[in-house]
């Protein structure tokens, strides 16, 4: 049989009747050149499944949230210089952290001492003290690492790419980590995707790059009657209907394979083809929280305005990973920066912010725990850089990558720890500094993958992309 174009167009006219067109942008495979392909095995025994990977998007001041620095409170109003800590100016600090801003790093430069906005205290046997406005995550602080030595390259928001795949947003684009999991190893679920992404996405919206839009994110709405974006079959298509409509396609493509027998595009798109399907049952049904108790819609605050869109994003994020999904990517804060990004206002705005995700983190914690999954799956809080010491404006900060935090919970991480430190003031990451890259070491050691395995030919990786395992908070 001769495939020519009309006839290929004539096959995609027929899935748009059989699945809905978003099924043929599921993983937009049609277009993609397929590199060799892992066996979905890990390289050596893992710790961990699977990852939910919470980010903050804007700039989650570190010193608001997981760093206490009483000496800026101290030193309130004054110049750096006018303290004993003028040293952290230094530019050599910055050299040896290896660190190439890029983008506009005035904000560095921002000295007038702005005091913490809100207090700290202690909890649990560890002991470790945490902002006043994350009272629930405190409460789980025997289960999470803490790493206050992050740093970054990129001053502007492009960090958010630069988080997730190591490059900086004006270099040569790579795959994120969630695109490398989701890669590299086998499928847990043959009825959902692998890498879910919930919320707006970083700047570039996209994942996979060069390996192939069949390992982007698959957007979701936590919309039960609409989860996915054209997901329904168009002019209410019997399923019986669908499921021959789809055996003729997968017959077509079977032809196509039968002349074309090492071209792997036609086999990912047969396979995406059965998955859209599926989906079409699975994706509801995990998204049904009419399944869950009173008590954990409680817990998630989906009870409260404030914490319930959040809270229905961490409960999906549980239900979708306990049914087999690898990796869940949650963005928090619209707008085109992202809204933790408070260069005046931070007082009012980290604390509604912090409202809105604190219960929900924490409760997935707790959830996660008390059945059994936190133990084989890591769960990060992450943002692209910190905010300044000092001020910008009358009340707000300045973004800041020379040092700031992040956290790492569950699946063969140490609870109730600290890694690194930044110095006095906050300025720089002094103790065990660790560039964004050395999450995504550490999240593919505990999941068994040796990422120097997954090089793709014609695609050179940087060292720096593959980043540094932190030993220090692995149990």
């Amino acid at each position: 049989m001769k495939l020519d174009h009309q006839f290929e167009l004539s096959r995609r006219t027929l899935l748009g009747s059989a699945l809905g067109f978003g099924a043929l942008a599921l993983n937009g495979i049609m277009a993609a050149e397929e590199p060799a392909l892992p066996d979905g095995k890990p390289h050596f025994t893992p710790k961990a499944k699977r990852v939910i990977w919470l980010f903050m998007r804007g700039g989650v001041s570190h010193m608001e949230s997981f760093d206490p620095k009483p000496a800026l409170n101290k030193f309130a109003g004054k110049s750096i210089g006018e303290t004993p800590y003028e040293s952290v100016l230094d530019a050599s600090k910055i050299r040896k952290l290896r660190i190439p801003i890029k983008g506009d790093a005035n904000g560095h430069t921002r000295t007038k001492i702005f005091p913490m906005q809100t207090g700290f205290g202690k909890n649990g046997q560890s002991g470790i003290e945490l902002s006043d406005w994350f009272p629930h995550i405190r409460s789980c602080a025997d289960d999470i690492a803490f790493i206050r030595s992050m740093w970054t390259s990129d001053n502007n928001h492009g960090a958010q790419v630069q988080f997730h795949s190591g490059r900086h947003f004006l270099d040569p684009r790579v795959p994120t980590i969630g695109a490398w999991i989701n890669y590299g190893l086998g499928s847990l679920s043959d009825n959902l995707p692998q890498f879910i992404n919930i919320g707006p996405r970083f700047f570039d919206k996209k994942d996979a790059h060069y390996l192939g839009p069949a390992y982007d994110a698959v957007n979701l709405k936590i919309d039960p009657k609409n989860p996915l974006d054209y997901a329904k079959p168009d002019n209410s298509i019997l399923a019986v209907d669908q499921r021959k409509n789809l055996e003729l396609i997968n017959r077509l493509n079977g032809l196509a394979a039968e002349r074309y027998p090492l071209d792997p595009i036609i086999e990912a798109r047969m396979k995406s083809y059965e998955l859209a399907f599926r989906m079409q049952t699975a994706v509801p049904e995990a998204l049904d929280f009419t399944q869950e108790s009173g008590e954990t819609k409680k817990l998630y605050g989906l009870d409260q305005q404030e914490t319930k869109a959040f809270g229905q994003q961490l409960l999906a994020a549980r239900r979708l990973s306990e049914r087999g999904v690898r990796f869940i990517q949650i963005m928090h804060g619209d707008g085109a920066a992202g809204a933790w990004d408070n260069h005046s206002g931070l007082k009012n705005g980290h604390a509604r912010l912090s409202r809105q995700v604190d219960q929900p983190t924490a409760a997935l914690l707790k959830d996660l725990k008390r059945r059994g999954l936190l133990e084989d799956t890591i769960v990060v809080f992450a943002t692209e850089f910190g905010r300044t010491p000092g001020s910008q404006g009358a009340d707000g900060r300045d973004h800041h990558s020379f040092g700031f935090s992040v956290w790492m919970a569950g699946g063969g991480i140490r609870g109730g720890v600290v890694n690194g430190a930044t110095d006095e003031l906050g300025y720089h990451a002094v103790e065990d500094p660790h560039y964004v890259t050395d999450v995504h070491a550490t999240i593919n050691h505990l999941m068994g993958i040796n990422p120097h395995k997954l090089e793709v030919p014609g695609h050179k990786r940087l060292e720096m992309d593959f980043g540094h395992v932190i030993r220090e908070i692995i149990a």
